[in-house]
This record gives structure tokens, C-alpha cells and sequence, in this order.
């Protein structure tokens, strides 16, 4: 099975949060998730008693462990960010999904070629896509 590192916004916003569970969970059905937790109702709980120099090592460790990058990009954030460059650093491929009815992506990202940019109008437009990408 694929390993996937998911990336959504988790100190920049969390207005997302659901959504990404039920990504989550769709990509769970033919691929592991690295970063299941990101889809977490109760992110705060999990991160709470962490350093930020342990969940950065663990972040960078299952980015480069894993085989592609999807990240959803609706809710700008800094780490989300950090984790397009790091994973495009390694080689990993990137998977960027956005609501175009909800924010404009940085020029940083779309005038990237490395980066796939999914933009989407309704939660299921996403799931052929991850299907394609999964293949």
C-alpha cells in the first residue's frame, strides 16, 4: 500500500477539520496515512505534552518516508507550507487540493509546475481525483 502524508491546517485554522477526516478516511481505504491525526476532531488533545522539536522530527520523518504528498489548502498555514517545500525538496509528489469558491492559493504554489493544483467547487469533485492519484 501507498503511504500518504495528508497535510491540512492544524495551528493555522482547524474551520476544515472535518473535512479532512473524511478525506482521511476515504484515502484509508487503499493507502495508509501517515498523518491520520490531522483529521482529528481533537487535534489539541493529541498535540498537548508534545515539543514542537518532537512533532517536527516526527513530521519530517513521514514526509520522507512517505510516497506522495496531498495536502488540502483551503485554510492557509504556515506548516502546510513548509511541508509542500520540504516534501518537493525530497522528491515527493504534491497533491494540492483548494476550495476555489473559498480562497485563492498563493502565486508560490500555483507558479510552481512541480506542484499537481486540484482546485474544486464541491467536497465531490475530490475522491475521482485521489482515486487517479492512488492508481
Amino acid at each position: 500500500m501507498r503511504k500518504v502524508y495528508f497535510a491540512g491546517s492544524i495551528r493555522g485554522g482547524r474551520v476544515d477539520a472535518e473535512l479532512y477526516g473524511r478525506i482521511i478516511r476515504y484515502l484509508q481505504k487503499t493507502a495508509v496515512v501517515l498523518t491520520e491525526h490531522v483529521g482529528s476532531p481533537h487535534l489539541n488533545l493529541l498535540e498537548q505534552g508534545k515539543r514542537d522539536v518532537e512533532i517536527y522530527d516526527q513530521d519530517t520523518a513521514w514526509l520522507r518516508e512517505s510516497d506522495v504528498l496531498i495536502g488540502e489548502c483551503t485554510c492557509p498555514s504556515l506548516g502546510v507550507g513548509y511541508e509542500l517545500a520540504y516534501a518537493e525538496k525530497f522528491g515527493k509528489p504534491c497533491h494540492i487540493f483548494y476550495d476555489r469558491t473559498k480562497t485563492q492559493l498563493s502565486a508560490m504554489l500555483t507558479g510552481n509546475p512541480y506542484f499537481h493544483i486540484h482546485p474544486y467547487e464541491t467536497e465531490e469533485e475530490i475522491y475521482p481525483l485521489l482515486d487517479q492519484i492512488l492508481r
